[in-house]
């Protein structure tokens, strides 16, 4: 069945919460929701932070005057999200999204974090106990839809203010098929992008390893490299 976006629900009326929302990949996605006119909650342990964080995309190109951009500490944005995204660090991974199990209960959970560590010959994957990022925040959220996605999406170019388009398909893993339908949807906000199911979550450590593989892509040819899968 070929990819037809015309199918995918509505989701132009979803809140969609950030914890992590003031790094790079939490602001670039917060930008990026924002500027489609999506009602954005930038989460961080500092609700000082976060509403700094706020103010500062809110004020940014392209974002409609008016628009719905606001801070709050991470318990206070999950539980006024329909979506949230976990775009945390690795290292502070489990810690958070085990502290907000309960305010995340009934949510939907996009987990966009990359297991990597770093050396003199560059990034690589972390061995993760239960298989990947997306699989340990599900493990911890028992009572939340959980789903990886948006692992590729490069950070710079969400928050360049010239880029209009991102072109790249955002795979997605999760046992919940619905949210396949969700995400992409959201996805699909962001000009250029398309959501792809990419499998169960068992699948998702490989996703979440070849970001290892464009960083290093990157680097060599100078480029923000992403992903997009042909004959869809």
């Amino acid at each position: 069945m070929a990819y037809d976006a015309s199918t995918l629900p509505d989701v132009s009326g979803l809140t969609v919460g950030i914890i992590g929302g003031t790094g790079d990949q939490g602001r670039g996605l917060a930008y990026r929701f924002a500027r489609a006119g999506q009602t954005v909650l930038i989460g961080s342990r500092s609700a000082e932070r976060a509403a700094e964080s706020a103010a500062e995309i809110a004020a940014l190109p392209g974002v409609p005057a008016g628009g719905s951009v606001t801070g709050a500490a991470n318990d206070e944005v999950a539980r006024r999200s329909d979506v949230v995204i976990i775009a945390v660090p690795w290292d502070g991974h489990a810690a958070t999204v085990a502290a907000l199990a309960e305010p995340l209960a009934g949510r939907i959970v996009v987990d966009c974090v990359n297991p990597l560590g770093f050396d003199k010959q560059g990034p690589y994957a972390l061995t993760v106990a239960e298989g990947s990022a997306v699989q340990q925040a599900a493990a911890l959220l028992p009572d939340s839809r959980v789903c990886a996605a948006f692992n590729h999406v490069s950070a710079p170019l969400l928050a360049d203010p010239e880029v209009d388009r991102i072109d790249l398909d955002v795979l997605i893993c999760t046992e919940d098929r619905e949210l396949v339908d969700i995400v992409g949807a959201l996805a699909a906000r962001i000009p250029g992008m398309r959501g792809i199911y990419a499998g169960r979550l068992r699948n998702a450590h490989q996703i979440e390893a070849f970001t290892a593989n464009l960083i290093a892509i990157n680097k060599r040819y100078k480029a923000h490299a992403g992903i997009r899968v042909t004959d869809l």
